[in-house]
């Protein structure tokens, strides 16, 4: 039985393909508390929306297939739930924000329609006008009435996330888990999303994970901040001490690549390679072939996780620098 709101633990999600297994997932381990948001950065191809597809229950299967590891929601292993109990717990208990609206939003079907569906769903079919302008209203779209009544490709990019993140809030989860939620929009609308998560979360006290690879955007909006890369954790922290004393050398190459207004940086700072192939990921730590830091044993084995913070403010890293 688990104490938190979600714990993942050794979650491992593997997909069989005619060329071989890909380990997108592959041990990985987090937890959120209620109230809370929680960062997971990485770069693109590291599993980060995978592990929240698995989260989700929407690994595609075939070829995708979760082999191991537990999911707890308030003590409730997810992996051993039916479907159709699962489907009564994604949109109403856990929901997720996904990055492209105009992949998720059906462009045939009024905005009204499409949220309607999930109230329908979970809640029957009585009162779908006021709480369908309600969740518009909460998600600050002006003249939710017209919006309700129009189609997606009527709408802005913001707009469009903006339906997204009502569809996700629309019956209250206590948590919510936002894949890359403003990467399809330009800087300005992305600083709106970002505001907008961060009042609404406070407003409807959901939790939240936020997945990107902009660290700047994990820095604003999360409490605590996982860094992921091949398919497993590499370090986690709260994010002011991750991000001034960061441990693992792959966060220190990312938080040295990032630019920032209060530093003047002549050559941008890279790490070199390049995510390896999660079909054949490196033996040992799977940074290993890119980390200035390497040594022999990094080749031979899989680093532990190591806290070097404390019970009640911990600081993990999986890196034979710190094995003690």
């Amino acid at each position: 039985m688990s104490e938190h709101l979600l714990s993942v633990e050794d979650l491992k999600t593997y997909f069989f393909t005619s060329r071989g297994v890909v380990y997108a997932v592959d041990g990985v381990s987090f937890y959120v508390d209620e109230d809370e948001a929680v960062g997971i950065v990485g770069e693109s191809g590291c599993g980060k929306s995978m592990t929240a597809f698995s989260v989700m229950g929407l690994v595609p299967s075939p070829p995708g297939r979760i082999v191991g590891g537990k999911i707890f929601y308030l003590g409730k292993d997810l992996t051993k739930i039916s479907d159709d109990k699962m489907r009564k717990i994604r949109g109403k208990e856990i929901a997720m924000i996904f990055q492209d609206p105009m992949t998720y939003l059906n462009p045939v079907l009024r905005i009204k329609h499409q949220l309607g569906e999930a109230i329908t769903l979970h809640q029957g079919k009585k009162n779908i006008d006021v709480a369908v302008q309600s969740a518009l209203e909460l998600v600050r779209i002006p003249s939710p009435r017209r919006v309700a009544n129009g189609y997606p490709y009527e709408l802005s990019g913001g707009m469009r996330q903006r339906v997204l993140i009502a569809l996700a809030l629309l019956l209250h989860p206590r948590l919510v888990i936002a894949d890359e939620p403003t990467t399809a929009l330009d800087v300005t609308v992305q600083a709106q999303i970002l505001e907008l998560l961060k009042q609404i979360r406070l407003e409807v006290k959901t939790s939240l994970v936020l997945i990107s690879h902009d660290l700047g955007l994990i820095a604003e909006a999360c409490d605590r901040v996982y860094v992921m890369y091949a398919g497993v954790m590499v370090e986690h922290a709260e994010v002011i001490d991750l991000y001034e004393n960061p441990k693992h050398p792959y966060t220190t190459g990312l938080l040295k690549s990032a630019l920032s207004i209060d530093e003047f940086k002549e050559d941008l700072s890279i790490i070199h390679g390049s995510v390896p192939n999660l079909m054949n990921p490196p033996s040992g730590c799977r940074f290993h072939p890119r980390c200035p830091e390497c040594m022999p044993l990094c080749i031979e084995k899989l680093p532990p996780h190591i806290n070097l913070g404390s019970d009640d403010k911990p600081h993990e890293v999986s890196c034979w620098l710190f094995k003690g």
